[in-house]
C-alpha cells in the first residue's frame, strides 16, 4: 500500500536539482500569522494609549470658572463648571430651593429670579455670566418676618393651589409691578404670559398683582 501524502507534505517543484526560492505555503501560512499578530498588537497597544489619553482627559474635568454675585443681599463667591445655570447654583450650591425646576427649558416660568431687578428664567441663565450681579429669589422677598405685599396678597386672594409656580409667579408679579405693567388686567395677563399655573388659578394671580400695586 502506497500512503497519501497531504497538500503540506508534497515537496515544490524544482528545476535543476536546485532548492526553489519560492516560499512554501507552510511558509507562507506562518509568515501571515506572524504579521497579522504584530499589527494586531500595534492596535491593542494603540488603543490603550489613546484610551489612556482620554481617561486623563476625563480626569481633569471639564472647564469651570470662578463668579462672585449676591443672592439675596449676601455676597456669594464659588467656583462652577462653566455649563452650570443660575438655577442649578441657586438650588444645589446655595440651597435655596425655593426657585423650582419645571420645564428646564424657559417655557414655564417656575424658576424665575430678579436679576438686578429684572425678570430672569434662572434655568437658561448661565451662572458664570452673572459675575457682580444681584440676584433676588423668593427666599430673599420678605423682610424678616414679614411678607411681602405680593405673596401677602397672595394668601388673601388664595391665588395658588399646588403651589409649585408660586415661587415663579410672585417673583415675576413683583417684577411685573416694578416695571410699570399693571394699567389693567389685560396688561397685567399679557406681562405675566410666562408664567404657567398648571391649576388655572390666573385669575386670582391677576388679583393678587392688582392689590399689591394698589389697584384693588
Amino acid at each position: 500500500m502506497s500512503a497519501e501524502l497531504s497538500e503540506f507534505d508534497v515537496p515544490p517543484p524544482t528545476g535543476a536539482g536546485e532548492p526553489s526560492s519560492a516560499p512554501t505555503r507552510r511558509t507562507f501560512i506562518a509568515t501571515s500569522t506572524a504579521v497579522g499578530g504584530a499589527v494586531v498588537a500595534g492596535g491593542v497597544i494603540g488603543g490603550t494609549i489613546l484610551a489612556d489619553a482620554q481617561e486623563v482627559s476625563a480626569a481633569e474635568g471639564p472647564p469651570s470658572s470662578r463668579v462672585s454675585l449676591t443672592v439675596n443681599g449676601a455676597r456669594r463667591t464659588v467656583t462652577v463648571d462653566n455649563r452650570t445655570s443660575l438655577l442649578d447654583l441657586l438650588r444645589e450650591h446655595f440651597g435655596l430651593t425655593g426657585s423650582k425646576k419645571g420645564c428646564n427649558a424657559g417655557a414655564c416660568g417656575a424658576c424665575t429670579v430678579l436679576v438686578d431687578g429684572q425678570r430672569h428664567n434662572a434655568c437658561l441663565t448661565l451662572a458664570v455670566r452673572l459675575e457682580g450681579a444681584e440676584v433676588t429669589t423668593i427666599e430673599g422677598l420678605a423682610d424678616g418676618g414679614e411678607l411681602h405685599p405680593l405673596q401677602q396678597a397672595f394668601i388673601d386672594q388664595d391665588a395658588f393651589q399646588c403651589g409649585y409656580c408660586t415661587p415663579g409667579q410672585i417673583v415675576s408679579g413683583v417684577g411685573c409691578i416694578q416695571e410699570g405693567h399693571t394699567g389693567s388686567p389685560e396688561e397685567i395677563r399679557e406681562w405675566m404670559s410666562g408664567n404657567i399655573c398648571r391649576c388655572g388659578c390666573y385669575v386670582k394671580i391677576v388679583r393678587a398683582v392688582e392689590q399689591t400695586a394698589g389697584r384693588k
